[in-house]
């Protein structure tokens, strides 16, 4: 059984998405220990709030993310967890953690935000993230920046409001999405097995 470690910096669902990774059969602690996050076998960044709030938590933890990135171990970002990969962010013109190239943008003026509720995604790519998740599939969102990148083969899969954002990404080792897998009915729980699955076969 894979130990997944959840990185517990004071956001995030940290329970909802725990007992979505036990139930498609991880075994789960939810630290803020460095040693721990050595010892698991895969890491999980949550979030919901402010970027910037998020980066000052994670000061002290840095050296213990980048090193699971340096290692290939599998790390996974959901929603903040997402955005926090990247370079910069427009919200409070922050710094992210800078494992994935590219910035954090709000959605346009005009339209009604956060974007919560219901949206589907339109899978751009084949990936071990979204195996048996059928292009179509309906997700729960709840954001109001999206992530940019440079890279656009990191793009995995796309959610129209307003603009058409980057809604999956995946390099290397490191995956994120921007909906929350964990309030996704059976795509969410898919996502969350095809991530257990990544893990296992590291």
């Amino acid at each position: 059984m894979v130990k997944v470690a959840i990185l517990n910096y004071g956001v995030g669902n940290l329970h909802s998405i725990r007992q979505g990774l036990e139930r498609v059969g991880a075994r789960v602690v939810i630290t803020d220990e460095p040693e721990e996050i050595e010892r698991a076998d895969a890491l999980v960044l949550p979030g919901v709030g402010t970027l910037r709030g998020a980066i000052e938590r994670l000061s002290d933890k840095r050296g213990a993310i980048w090193k699971a990135a340096f290692e290939d171990k599998p790390l996974l970002g959901i929603c903040l967890g997402l955005q926090l990969l990247f370079d910069r962010s427009e919200e409070g013109n922050s710094k992210g953690l800078g494992l994935m190239r590219g910035e954090v943008v709000r959605l346009p003026r005009g339209l009604k935000v956060p974007h919560m509720g219901w949206n589907y995604l339109r899978v751009k790519r084949s990936h071990p993230i979204v195996r048996d998740v059928p292009s179509g599939s309906y997700v729960y969102f709840m954001h109001s920046y999206y992530v940019h990148p440079e890279d656009r083969d990191a793009v995995v899969a796309t959610t129209s409001y307003g603009p058409e954002f980057p809604s999956v990404v995946a390099s290397g080792s490191i995956v994120g999405v921007q909906f929350h897998p964990e309030r996704s009915g059976e795509p969410g729980m898919r996502t969350l097995r095809n991530f257990v699955e990544m893990v296992g076969s590291a």
